[in-house]
């Protein structure tokens, strides 16, 4: 098993500790793993993505044309990853900021509103963590006791009593997936 990964987003979305939290989540299951950001030099409100492998083999590139799933969090995202989609893939996006819904009809497309679930729960920063469940409910390529492991691993330990709070985000964002076609 390979899955080939983007995560692509806003600086400032938590789409770098997203793609950080579900690579130790993969090492926690003896994957071998590929994590290789990319973001643009104003960081906050910039754009950022990154590439997240996880294989039972050994990975020869961190450098994709092609990727299994994408999860979209904004427009200029959309526009640039959405056509770099194998077909028979996966794109898992958040309504909010995506003025063009994706069009291709050759994909499994999920709707995830983990802007509007974080804001309903006073806590924006689980808005990561909201797309991740939602993300690991439509394929559950890690078991979520690692996602725990991934988080004490990702997170520092002045932050550990925020893991309880992440993994009810998580199942938030499994119970809230929408499957659009």
């Amino acid at each position: 098993m390979t899955e080939e990964i983007i995560i692509a987003g806003f600086g400032g979305q938590g789409v770098l500790s997203m793609g950080k939290i579900l690579a130790y989540s993969g090492i926690m299951q003896d994957q071998e793993v590929s994590w290789f950001p990319s973001y643009g030099p104003e960081m906050r409100g910039g754009t950022a993505n990154v590439t997240v492998i996880l294989s039972d083999d050994r990975i020869s590139s961190p450098v994709l044309n092609q990727f299994d799933t994408a999860i979209i969090l904004n427009q200029q995202s959309l526009d640039k990853f959405e056509s770099m989609l194998k077909p028979g893939g996966i794109l898992i996006y958040d309504p909010n900021g995506i003025f063009n819904p994706p069009t291709r009809t050759d994909l499994k497309i999920f709707k995830i509103d983990g802007t509007r679930l974080a804001a309903e729960k006073g806590q924006p920063k689980i808005f990561n963590m909201i797309v991740l469940g939602a993300f690991l409910k439509a394929k559950p390529i890690v078991k979520i006791e690692n996602v725990r492991k991934g988080l004490e691993k990702s997170l520092p330990e002045r932050h550990h009593k925020l893991i309880p709070m992440n993994l009810e985000a998580l199942e938030l964002g499994e119970q809230e997936l929408v499957e659009v076609r």
